[in-house]
Order: structure tokens, then sequence, then C-alpha cells
């Protein structure tokens, strides 16, 4: 969805992702001691407490679970676009593969083109542009396109 990065581009959460990688993975936790996955990266398992927390790449494909459709701006800190400029955006629940469910952007709004089960694979997306003219990419599952 988004180009090969510019120097005119950056990713609206940098630690979240390995963008600009052409094909970016979200990153998350594995704990050492029980073996739950977190996104995004935590430093102590919710799950047991624990500290032994080591990075972990997500897989990039998974399972559309439950969507909407955001049809108006979120409150703060949401930084996207207002008023009349606001497009609403679909918003779903992923299962990536069977390690963890992320919830996320979609690049569809259609809820008629969209269903349980639909195979998502990860992609970056423009979100907005800052005062100095940089587009701000942000992460978001497109359909995989049979």
């Amino acid at each position: 969805m988004v180009n090969p990065v510019s120097s005119t581009q950056r990713a609206l959460a940098p630690e979240i992702s390995t963008w600009p990688n052409d094909e970016p993975q979200l990153i998350g936790s594995s704990c050492g001691t029980c073996g739950a996955t977190t996104f995004p990266i935590q430093q102590r398992c919710p799950k047991c407490s624990g500290g032994d927390m080591s990075d972990v790449l997500l897989p990039r494909r998974g399972t559309l679970v439950a969507w909407t459709t955001q049809g108006f701006p979120p409150g703060a800190p949401y930084k996207g676009p207002t008023g009349k400029d606001f497009v609403p955006f679909g918003v779903g629940l992923v299962q990536l593969e069977d390690v963890i469910r992320v919830e996320g952007r979609l690049t569809e709004n259609d809820p008629a083109k969209l269903q349980f089960g639909q195979q998502v694979e990860l992609t970056m997306i423009p979100f907005t542009t800052d005062e100095d003219g940089t587009e701000i990419v942000t992460f978001a599952f497109q359909p995989v396109s049979n």
C-alpha cells in the first residue's frame, strides 16, 4: 500500500514494526516463563507477571475474527484527519496464526466486503501528514487476494 520508504515518510509508532522492510512485521514479546505472547512489546508478562520477556516477530498473515467501521474520529490522542477531512475506516480483530490476536486498522471500510474467517495480511498505509509535510504511515491489515 505504501511505496518504498522515502525521506518524506515515517512510522506513527516505529517501535512496533520492522517497517521500512519490504514485508514489515509487527514486533511483540514472548514470555520465557509461561510462553504468553503480547503486542505491543511488554516488559512484564500480563499472564504470569514474569520479567523474562524477549522480542518476537509476529506473523504477517492472519484471520479476520471481528470487525467494525469507525465512522467518527477517535478521541485523543488521535492526530489524524477530523471534520470533513475524516474518512471512516475499518477496524478489525485479527488472529495471527495460532500466536496472538491483534486489533488494527483495515484497508477496507465497507462491511459488505469483509467476512468472518477472511484471510488478511499486514501492510503499511498513509495515516496523516505532519506540519513538515512528512507522510505518517501506520500498520493495517488488507484482505488477501485469492
